[in-house]
């Protein structure tokens, strides 16, 4: 449904490109440290645990972009909402990271799950779904990776 989806905040024929940069050390171990601006992150693996893992942290850059993008979204549809609580699982085989080969290195599936607090009606919050899964890049990503995404979106009365 195209003609659901909201216009353009940008100008559509005038490029907005940004360039996104971080930067990382890694001591030849599975802990990586990351500077994004003023911010430091860390990464690693479950069994040495000083930080989320690499996939944790996709999980969790698909969720903080599902709260950006809900928020614009809503605030272009004047939808009104106090909050929203948003889950994530992944299915990943692990052995692709470590090399057999056929069994994918990243997720099989990522189910998520919305829940929005409002009392705006249902037709309201399905126009929001939509728009927010067309718009996210990070869910965008994981779709044009073939990951099978199982979103659902629930409201939750205010």
């Amino acid at each position: 449904m195209t003609d659901d989806l909201l216009p353009p905040s940008v100008d559509p024929d005038t490029k907005a490109l940004g360039i996104r940069r971080v930067v990382a050390r890694n001591e030849a171990s599975t802990r990586t440290v990351m500077m994004v601006r003023d911010h430091v992150l860390v990464s690693d693996e479950k069994e040495t645990n000083t930080g989320p893992t690499p996939l944790e942290m996709c999980l969790s850059s698909l969720l903080g972009c599902e709260g950006v993008i809900i928020n614009r979204c809503a605030e272009a549809m004047r939808f009104d909402y106090s909050g929203v609580d948003i889950e994530a699982d992944g299915e990943v085989d692990q052995r692709g990271s470590r090399g057999v080969q056929g069994v994918r290195p990243y997720f099989n599936w990522v189910r998520l799950k919305i829940r929005v607090h409002t009392n705006e009606p249902q037709d309201r919050l399905d126009r929001l779904a939509r728009n927010v899964e067309h718009r996210c890049p990070v869910m965008n990503l994981f779709r044009s990776a073939d990951v099978v995404l199982d979103v659902t979106w629930e409201k939750v009365a205010t």
